[in-house]
């Protein structure tokens, strides 16, 4: 019988969760450790989900609701982001490119798309934490990603012993 070997599609989405799980404990960590200056992705995303519903004339949620719908957010769409770092040996540079985007993205963009800058880009601190916690994201996804590889290549080794 054919054994069902893990599909790419699944080892990349669980690798993608992993980096965006990563990130998302990162900014909740620090964000409490170091409030003066600590990346806010939390109100950039709750100000992006504002906007959203005001455009689309939807009712605005309470606070706590919007942190979680926004927290549920991030992790769907880092989740999906990091993916892309996919599997094979250059799933590495795939997550380290991936998550310095991501991170540069962090820093440049919110301004521009209206979201303020004062979450991402306050102090030299602030900008510097929001790269570096977007390449650990891709750094994470990148060595799930390879570990899974490893994991299965080490299990198809393995001789099966046949009882007597």
């Amino acid at each position: 019988m054919k054994k069902n070997k893990p599909s790419a599609l699944v080892q990349a989405l669980g690798s993608g969760l992993a980096g965006a799980v990563a990130v998302n404990l990162l900014h909740e960590a620090v964000r409490h450790l170091r409030p003066a200056d600590a990346p806010r992705m939390d109100v950039l995303g709750e100000q992006g989900l504002r906007k959203l519903l005001g455009k689309a004339d939807a009712p605005q949620p309470d606070e706590e609701s919007a942190y979680y719908l926004t927290l549920a957010g991030d992790l769907l769409s880092n989740g999906l982001y990091y993916s892309l770092v996919g599997r094979g040996k250059g799933a590495w540079w795939r997550g380290v490119a991936l998550g310095a985007a991501a991170g540069v993205g962090g820093v440049v963009l919110p301004g521009p798309m209206g979201l303020g800058e004062a979450p991402s880009n306050r102090t030299p601190q602030t900008k510097a934490m929001t790269v570096a916690w977007y390449l650990v994201g891709g750094v994470v996804a990148a060595g799930v990603s390879r570990w899974w590889s490893k994991s299965h290549k080490s299990k198809k080794r393995k001789p099966k012993r046949h009882k007597a």
